[in-house]
């Protein structure tokens, strides 16, 4: 079901949230604060990608929302950004299995 997860402590701490809220088919958790003006192991910008068959007839705000709630103890403690896919187990497959690629950040001191 899930890809490396990475091994910080909000890292796991996402990925038992993510996992007992939606017992998804796959789940990604990927920390991208590297990719931010932030320091060296901030763990404050995160990327999930949650498939689960519970997402079937809900619009992706109200996913959206549900994912922001199962976060919600992360993000009241320093969690700046949570990139979200939630994917019903039909649509993942018709990606072809594959999560979106992030952007580069253009803001703080990496703007160009």
């Amino acid at each position: 079901m899930n890809e490396a997860v990475p091994s910080g402590r909000r890292a796991r701490a996402l990925t038992e949230a993510l996992t007992a809220a939606f017992a998804p088919e796959h789940l990604e958790v990927r920390d991208e604060s590297h990719m931010h003006a932030v320091p060296k192991g901030a763990e404050s910008h995160f990327r999930v990608v949650v498939v689960s068959a519970g997402f079937a007839g809900k619009s992706l705000v109200a996913r959206h929302r549900e994912v922001n709630a199962a976060a919600a103890e992360e993000l009241r403690s320093g969690l700046h950004a949570l990139a979200i896919e939630a994917l019903t187990p039909e649509q993942w497959q018709a990606r072809g299995g594959q999560a979106a690629k992030s952007p580069p950040c253009l803001g703080g001191s990496k703007a160009g």
